[in-house]
């Protein structure tokens, strides 16, 4: 369908503006300010792995004991993610991001206040909930903002912020610690959101989608003039604005249940994977030897790994189809995983094990998410995407707590990361699995559209699979 110009005068309704259009200067700004908060997000939720060696030196604590406090974080970041998000279809998305900016910021401002290990476990609880509630709110709003053809794209960039934060904050931590203490980490990673906050209220917009549910016509006016395409609209809203929700039932209807709980297995297995090297590698460091700076630079080499790994898996998916390359990187990244647990006396085979572990297997639980995204048709993409990220999340959380109970029977490193290597190694049998029962759906679909998904991309398909790999 031909599209229609976008100097065309009153010809165009809200939807049309925001999806055909180009990216103007407040657009980019918004993407910007939600890639630092993004970024501070991941700063912050990994900042307890940075200072947990300290912590259990200074406190003479037994390191188990960190795995209730890892845990709470990632429960408190459950509960933000599912109370918030839907706080966010209510009250809208700049309103519930900056009150969970507001609350992780003065809850990691309050850490360092912490005298024991279940104040520091409530404190993380809280921070978790703040964490938890602002990262549904920047995808949201960086979603409603995105041309469609450029919306994974940005999302995907906008979204590896994450990661990136992880890395500066470990970069930052290992200088910090040694400088100013553990609490300074805190410190920093509630100051940061203070100062970036004042601006994001001065100067991003609430989500202009929101406005349109709420048949807001002044507010969208007054957008619309700032991204200098108030003349283009013709007063209409769009006909998806006011499209129903889909029911969670639906993921397991029509031939949906199988791959649905096969997604789920893997969000699982790749979270719970992910939370358990974030957490632990920096303790099991510190006990073969290693200063805290080389613990903290090494999980930051994860994180830098999943980065890279994210971009060139992406490509290899373009080649090849999504589901055989993310299987076989999650195998790969198995491998490197269990090779941590026996090279952990050298701070370079380190680095070099956790990078090639971030890469492979990091890289691809974040492919996972472009593969969920595909799989599901619009009307059930948001559902889809929700329910396997809230699934994911409790991996996150049985993560931490595993490693401490492992460690608490007296299991060596060696093994602990042969452990964490065959979750890796599931999670590649059921994204496997998956690819099989969609190419073997395909023979029930018509016009063969979930094949040309799972085979990869033909010319002209805009729904195949590898079509929607991260940004690249």
């Amino acid at each position: 369908m031909t599209e229609t110009p976008m100097d065309a005068t009153h010809e165009l309704d809200l939807e049309a503006i925001i999806d055909q259009g180009g990216v103007k200067g407040l657009q980019i700004v918004i993407f910007l300010l939600c890639g630092l908060i993004a970024m501070i997000d991941g700063f912050d939720t990994q900042a307890i792995a940075f200072v947990a060696p300290q912590i259990i030196g200074t406190w003479h604590v037994a390191p188990a004991t960190f795995g209730r406090v890892f845990g709470a974080g990632l429960l408190g970041g459950l509960v933000g993610a599912l109370v918030l998000g839907a706080a966010g279809d209510r009250f809208g998305r700049k309103t519930t991001m900056s009150g969970s900016v507001l609350l992780f910021a003065i809850a990691s401002l309050s850490t360092p206040f912490a005298q024991s290990i279940g104040e520091l476990t409530a404190l993380r609880l809280v921070t978790g909930v703040g964490l938890g509630g602002a990262l549904p709110a920047f995808v949201s709003l960086t979603s409603e903002y995105a041309p469609r053809r450029l919306r994974s794209t940005l999302v995907g960039m906008m979204f590896c912020g994450f990661p990136l934060g992880a890395v500066v904050g470990g970069v930052a931590s290992a200088a910090l610690i040694p400088a100013f203490g553990w609490k300074s980490v805190f410190y920093a990673g509630g100051a940061l959101p203070l100062l970036i906050l004042p601006l994001f209220l001065a100067v991003a917009p609430e989500s202009v989608r929101y406005l349109a549910l709420r048949d807001n016509q002044e507010a969208i006016a007054r957008i619309l003039r700032r991204l200098n395409a108030h003349a283009q609209w013709n007063g209409q809203i769009g006909s998806h604005s006011h499209a129903l929700h889909s029911q969670v039932s639906s993921l397991f209807r029509n031939g949906r249940a199988a791959t649905t709980l096969l997604l789920w297995i893997a969000f699982f297995l790749s979270l719970l994977l992910t939370y358990f090297l974030i957490n632990w590698i920096p303790v099991v460091a510190r006990g073969n030897g290693l200063n805290i700076e080389q613990a903290v630079l090494a999980v930051s080499m994860l994180n830098l790994g999943a980065v890279t790994g994210c971009v060139a898996l992406g490509r290899l998916s373009d080649r090849f189809g999504a589901p055989s390359v993310i299987s076989a990187a999650y195998l790969a990244g198995a491998l490197a995983i269990m090779a941590i647990g026996f090279v952990g006396w050298s701070p370079e085979l380190l680095y070099v094990m956790t990078f090639v572990a971030g890469a492979f297997s990091l890289g691809a639980q974040m492919c996972t998410v472009a593969l969920c995204a595909v799989y599901y048709d619009t009307f059930l993409r948001a559902t889809g995407i929700g329910w396997a990220m809230g699934i994911g999340w409790i991996g996150a959380i049985v993560g931490p707590v595993l490693g401490g109970v492992l460690l608490g029977t007296g299991v060596t490193a060696g093994t602990l990361f042969l452990v964490a290597g065959a979750t890796s190694a599931g999670a590649a049998v059921a994204v496997l699995i998956l690819g099989r029962f969609v190419s073997r759906e395909a023979g029930h679909n018509e016009g063969g559209r979930v094949a040309s998904r799972a085979r990869g991309p033909s010319p002209g398909d805009p729904g195949s699979l590898t079509r929607t790999t991260p940004p690249h």
